[in-house]
């Protein structure tokens, strides 16, 4: 990222970045942007009518926009009579949500409010927010569409409706207990204490924060309050349907991230791997092909189904470790390896331990399942010592891109 420093015209110098302690309820508004110049103006003009003088405020904008957003924000901000920072990423690792944590770790307030920048959130919650999980010693507030008093009026058309509701459904199936309390997880319009956050904790993928930082934040407290959600102020959507497959591997990322669930995960996965086996072998054979070669070549067809399964569900955050046919070469070693150490385990427990058939061959198949899983995780989704550059988790940040303005209104 790069550097730029509004110049207040009375002072004559760069502002600097206030270092006191906030004072109790102080807030810090995060808001990432991508090509929203249209609505910099009405938005800082909502936040300085609604945030009321005596509750301390900052404005951080993580901007990847390509337009001239950055410089309206610089314009804008000058009217503003809160600080003002814009912080604009050459790389928008992480996507939105990754542009979120950037503005976590620059904000400077007990509490930080994270709000879109196309005024589909309302800025005259901003104080509720922060007033609730005042009130209520909540670690995390969040503005739902889905309580009383709350709507999702501003979703455009009935797709996005069903999305919404059908993602909301699938999040909290699979989270039962870290969304518990939550009734709107696909909300982008929350408030936090930085007391309750650790950035480092968060792998963000796209534009689903709030259930990111609800699942590996775990809050211990949270409350909500009901917001009506409004229809974009200008602008266009940035919902695609590549952010939707981006949402489907951030969700299998939050799933698989304890061993116990990845184990799971790649059984399910292994399980499906006989599909198409199965079907290679039969089409092998019926061509004329002896079994014994068929066998070998369609056990290899099952190898690469679960190998490309397994990149996306089961290991989507750890490719970057090695290169792709690095990791395909080594998992296809440690599947074929399956069958070499099966065979001979099932008679040596046969054997030796006297184990009917049957019970040698679930022995054995339950343990070359672990072994195969260990050898999976340790071999080809472990980063290699000293690794090469790139292949860290950690978000690139560059220079920072930082536009301050500390003028007040008398």
């Amino acid at each position: 990222m790069t550097y730029d420093s509004v110049v207040p015209e009375e002072l004559g110098e760069p502002a600097l970045r206030v270092t006191a302690v906030p004072e109790p309820g102080a807030v810090t508004i995060v808001v990432p942007t991508f090509n929203e110049s249209a609505n910099i103006r009405e938005l800082l003009r909502g936040i300085t009518e609604s945030v009321p003088a005596r509750l301390p405020c900052e404005v951080v904008f993580v901007d990847d926009s390509t337009d001239d957003t950055p410089e309206v924000i610089r314009e804008a901000a000058r009217d503003c009579p809160y600080p003002v920072t814009v912080l604009h990423r050459e790389s928008p690792v992480g996507g939105l949500g990754g542009a979120v944590v950037e503005g976590m770790r620059a904000a400077t307030s007990d509490w930080i409010v994270v709000m879109d920048g196309d005024l589909q959130h309302p800025p005259s919650l901003v104080p509720e927010l922060v007033d609730a999980g005042e009130r209520t010693h909540a670690g995390l507030v969040v503005a739902s569409r889905y309580i009383r008093g709350g709507s999702r009026a501003g979703l455009a058309g009935g797709y996005r409706v069903a999305v919404s509701r059908g993602a909301t459904w699938l999040t909290k199936t699979l989270f039962p207990r870290r969304l518990r309390g939550i009734s709107d997880p696909m909300s982008g319009f929350f408030a936090i204490r930085r007391s309750a956050v650790t950035t480092d904790v968060l792998k963000p993928l796209g534009y689903k924060i709030l259930l990111e930082t609800a699942v590996r934040a775990r809050p211990r407290r949270v409350t909500e309050v009901p917001f009506v959600f409004r229809p974009r102020f200008a602008g266009e959507s940035k919902s695609t349907a590549r952010e939707g497959v981006r949402f489907l591997r951030h969700l299998a990322g939050l799933r698989t991230a304890s061993p116990v669930a990845r184990m799971v995960v790649f059984g399910l996965i292994g399980a499906t791997g006989f599909l198409p086996n199965l079907a290679a072998l039969w089409a092998l054979t019926a061509a004329g092909m002896h079994y014994l070669p068929a066998e070998i070549a369609a056990n290899q067809l099952g190898v690469a189904w679960n190998f490309l399964l397994i990149e996306h569900l089961c290991f989507p955050g750890r490719r970057q470790y090695r290169r792709w046919w690095d990791r395909a070469g080594r998992f296809a070693l440690l599947a074929n390896a399956d069958l070499v150490v099966r065979i001979p385990l099932i008679a040596l427990l046969v054997s030796r331990f006297g184990m009917s058939v049957l019970g040698a061959t679930a022995l054995a198949l339950v343990t070359t399942f672990v072994l195969r899983f260990v050898g999976t995780e340790a071999l080809v989704y472990l980063p290699r010592k000293g690794g090469r550059a790139g292949d860290t988790t950690a978000v690139e940040t560059g220079r920072h891109v930082g536009s301050r303005t500390a003028r007040r209104s008398s």
